[in-house]
């Protein structure tokens, strides 16, 4: 049987290069298809992931297609059955396909290694997909374009590498809507399921899980704001955060990586905050004893916890996704953090289109990458001083910096403003022919708004594609370099927005 199908009716485009060498095994084929004909149930004990574009005949991988369809809609799979499915869509069949069914059917010699058949099908489709990727690598190695340099050739056979291990694709293309559907409704269902609790990841801070419903997967957030907000922070203390939260449930790795600062400045920013003791004290080392024996602790309580730094600077895109791609491999991957877009290095072909058009290059990669990765990627990002020229210094979308690509994008778009900067930065002399009255009063107003301000901060959420904008009161402390929910008269921080 196998002969006559390698003879007559094996036809694939994209997977036969050639068609005397292409792994395949059509008898394991054969048999699986004819063990689900002889009973529907062997389907139960295929692995979940297994699908019709594993098999190397088009005609087999459209039986299968037909098992499946039939069976979901509580119907029997059967040759008479799938006889008629094959026909009213039109597949190709030159032979009799209701004998053929019933040779499948009537061949079957053990049900029980139906999951062996499974398993090395897809045993020969990957090695057929590693042998596409190699060839498709060999073929624009040997035929270079200016377009793409050798380290975009590098990333794209990682992302193509990648997919296959993961998704057991090599790419993507169109889904049918109803297995989008069933894939939405399971999504819903597991949200009904969790009765309230984060969708996303846990960014340690109620207010923004509240608003966000965590940080969502496949979502790119961009954390923006002018020098000195504090945006730094924040960030590291929500991927330290998530850290923690991580640790408790699947151990995924949080990644950060920092363009701006290096990985021991920002691991002593960490130890300051979870430690309580003064980030400049503990960078001129002027600690006592007893503090010092209280980071020796914190050291040990957090050492452990998935957090990953990568410190390397003016990296590009492309140099980010292979490392995720290989740290998810490794150990998982829950949150990427990047500190910040605008230090990215930009692509060679984009140098030449202008900075706007490398941002957007950038931003438009990284959302790529969160989709692939399907993790979210908190990606900071500065703004343009247009800020400082107005009275009211709370920032809108208009004054992040390249904004229209950044802002499109995006999923989230938050801002983080504290208004105690810029209050401190003004504070007001007596102006010349100013009574000392006068002086007095406009002095009081400042220092009651500065009293109000103190120790507070807004993270003003401009953007969210999936749910509403606000904005979320916290407390900061400069000292400690640490954000923290803001227990605002009686409300309790959860309370707070």
């Amino acid at each position: 049987m196998a002969e006559n199908l390698v003879d007559g009716y094996i036809n694939s485009e994209d997977l036969i290069v050639n068609k005397n060498v292409m792994p395949q095994n059509l008898e394991a084929e054969q048999s699986l298809l004819g063990s689900i004909l002889f009973d529907n149930k062997t389907l139960e004990d295929l692995p979940t992931n297994f699908n019709s574009n594993y098999f190397f005949d088009p005609l087999h991988s459209n039986i299968f297609n037909g098992c499946i369809s039939l069976i979901e809609n509580g119907r029997l799979a059967d040759p008479l059955t799938l006889k008629n499915y094959l026909n009213d869509n039109k597949h190709n069949i030159d032979i009799d396909i209701e004998k053929y069914l019933v040779d499948l059917r009537d061949g079957v010699l053990s049900l029980s290694k139906a999951k062996f058949y499974a398993d090395e099908i897809r045993s020969c489709y990957i090695r057929r997909s590693l042998i596409i990727i190699a060839d498709d690598l060999i073929h624009r190695s040997k035929n270079p374009t200016l377009e793409t340099s050798p380290d975009q050739e590098i990333s794209i056979t990682e992302e193509k590498l990648y997919n296959l291990a993961e998704k057991d694709q090599i790419n993507s293309g169109p889904t049918d809507f109803q297995t989008v559907l069933t894939k939405t409704t399971k999504q819903i269902n597991d949200s009904y399921n969790r009765k309230g609790k984060l969708s996303g990841v846990d960014t340690g801070f109620s207010g923004i899980n509240r608003q966000l419903s965590g940080l969502n997967k496949s979502d790119l957030i961009v954390l923006a704001g002018r020098p000195a907000m504090g945006k730094t922070a924040l960030a590291t203390n929500i991927g330290f955060n998530a850290a923690k939260s991580s640790k408790l449930d699947k151990n995924e790795a949080i990644l950060i990586f920092s363009l701006e600062m290096s990985a021991e400045q920002l691991a002593q920013r960490i130890l300051a905050e979870q430690s309580s003791i003064d980030s400049h004290r503990l960078r001129s080392g002027d600690i006592e004893d007893k503090e010092f024996s209280k980071l020796v602790e914190t050291q040990n309580n957090i050492h452990s916890l998935p957090f990953f730094i990568d410190d390397t600077p003016a990296i590009s895109v492309g140099q980010i996704a292979s490392r995720a791609r290989r740290l998810k491999r490794t150990n998982g991957l829950g949150l990427i953090i990047i500190d910040y877009i605008q230090l990215i290095q930009a692509s060679k072909a984009s140098e030449y289109q202008g900075r706007v058009q490398e941002v957007s290059n950038i931003t438009r990669g990284l959302k790529s990458l969160a989709k692939e990765l399907n993790v979210p990627i908190l990606a900071l990002s500065q703004l343009s001083r247009a800020v400082e020229q107005r009275e009211d210094k709370k920032p809108i979308l208009a004054d992040l910096r390249e904004s229209g690509s950044i802002e499109q994008d995006a999923d989230v778009v938050m801002f983080v403003y504290r208004e105690e900067y810029y209050l401190d930065k003004n504070e007001p002399n007596q102006r010349d022919n100013e009574n000392q009255e006068s002086f007095n009063e406009r002095f009081a107003r400042w220092q009651d708004k500065r009293s109000a301000a103190e120790g507070k901060a807004e993270i003003i959420v401009s953007k969210q594609r999936h749910g509403p904008t606000g904005v979320i009161q916290v407390q900061f402390e400069a000292k400690l370099t640490r954000f923290m929910d803001l227990a605002q008269n009686e409300r309790l921080p959860d309370q707070i927005y």
